[in-house]
């Protein structure tokens, strides 16, 4: 389709965010959605393309345990000596219809939620949240790491796809987002409201299943336990909203936003899958006891997608609750955070009032000609890994997303629209 000027190019993206139908639909071994997985030794990670040699220290931690998670490999030694000799294949998340959060590893046999969106018929899929301390996300892999995954992989990931088979029309995940928006999470740091939506629709039909009293229990308390549970699933919502809204081809609004440790990576919908990087930035914040500043690695992961969306650190307002944990502030750095963020965005997504924000809608389509004409560059809120593997989360705090790679996302669609 030809359109008159690029504010319409645009408005036609936003009409396909808005118009979204996302909803909850299973859990499934990832090879099973994603066909690469097939074929050999394959991971998938966060990010733009990189690397083996190239990837932070969390990274490749995880790495190491999906390598022994899989049984390619018996030690952490060994799953070194395999990756570095390039025995294993590395595809990003996004190339595949996902998405990770971290380190972004993603192995055959690891569930992953599958998010349908029903007004464009397409899916996109994300690992479930370990939950916190020792976890593979942010690069540990002992035993502990490794025990937990096998559960998921055998217990809470077949749990909740048979409950989710007794739903009628799975879970709509528009309804759940605005529900919790409003009772104060922003879906990146604070899921805290919609991880206990979740278990409040998914608990009637768990109990249905057919399984070890015991098993029950433990998924329960899992979910229960875990606050930060429905961010994994924000991000497969958001990447099935944004690949939809990709299809357009035409503008400049801001299609996907995603870190590696090395590279910052951005999309825009008038450039369809071409990446456009730049070198990421550290993230700031507050600490754990015991950490600083010079513990924190480059920011990684791909849960930068909700920023994409509209969440997370476009809607700190939302959440003024988590500003003190990212080091932002208060209420009113909440408010100047979103009302700066809305300098920088096409419109407002009227599916997702927030309250605090007198029920403006949340900030949605980021334009990369605004983030360059400005000079304002997008908030992330992200954790904050250790540089070394296996060290875990250190802390939580903000990122910006560096200009220079909605200036180069820009002179490329120039030249393919021959302005330049």
């Amino acid at each position: 389709m030809k359109y008159n000027s690029m504010d319409e190019a645009n408005k036609a993206v936003i009409d396909k965010i808005t118009g979204s139908a996302p909803f909850l639909v299973d859990v499934v071994p990832a090879k099973e959605k994603v066909k690469e997985l097939n074929d050999g030794k394959v991971l998938l990670h966060a990010g733009p393309p990189i690397k083996w040699e190239d990837m932070t220290g969390p990274m490749q931690g995880s790495c190491i345990g999906a390598s022994i998670y899989e049984g390619w490999a018996a030690t952490p030694e060994e799953a070194e000596k395999q990756l570095a000799s390039g025995e294993v294949k590395f595809i990003p998340c996004h190339h595949v219809n996902a998405v990770g959060p971290m380190g972004g590893i993603t192995s055959a046999n690891m569930p992953v939620f599958v998010v349908e969106n029903r007004t464009d018929g397409n899916e996109a899929y994300c690992i479930m949240n370990e939950g916190i301390g020792k976890v593979l996300r942010f690069g540990a892999n002992s035993q502990e790491v490794i025990d937990r995954l096998k559960w998921m992989q055998n217990v809470l990931g077949p749990t909740i796809s048979k409950a989710l088979k007794l739903t009628e029309d799975g879970l709509n995940l528009n309804v759940m987002i605005a529900k919790a928006i409003t009772m104060g999470d922003e879906f990146h740091q604070r899921n805290i409201a919609a991880s206990l939506i979740f278990l409040k629709e998914i608990s009637p039909y768990i109990v249905q299943v057919e399984m070890d009293d015991k098993d029950r229990k433990d998924v329960i308390q899992f979910l229960a336990d875990t606050d930060q549970f429905f961010l994994n699933i924000a991000m497969a919502t958001s990447k099935a909203v944004m690949d939809a809204a990709r299809t357009i081809e035409h503008g400049t609004v801001v299609t996907a936003m995603c870190r590696n440790g090395k590279d910052f990576g951005i999309r825009i919908s008038g450039m369809g899958d071409e990446w456009f990087t730049a070198p990421v930035n550290t993230p700031q914040g507050l600490f754990f006891t015991g950490y600083s500043q010079e513990d924190a690695n480059p920011d990684i992961g791909d849960s930068a997608i909700t920023e994409t969306f509209g969440v997370g650190g476009m809607a700190m307002i939302a959440a003024p609750g988590v500003t003190r944990f990212v080091g932002a502030g208060g209420f009113d750095d909440a408010l100047a955070t979103s009302n700066e963020m809305a300098e920088i965005c096409v419109s407002q997504n009227s599916n997702f009032t927030i309250p605090t924000w007198d029920f403006q809608g949340a900030c949605l389509g980021i334009d990369a000609r605004k983030v360059v004409e400005t000079g304002i560059e997008p908030v992330i809120n992200t954790g904050i890994a250790h540089k070394k593997a296996g060290m875990g989360q250190v802390g939580a705090g903000t990122v910006r997303a560096p200009k220079e790679c909605f200036e180069k996302a820009l002179e490329a669609y120039a030249i393919k629209l021959g302005l330049i």
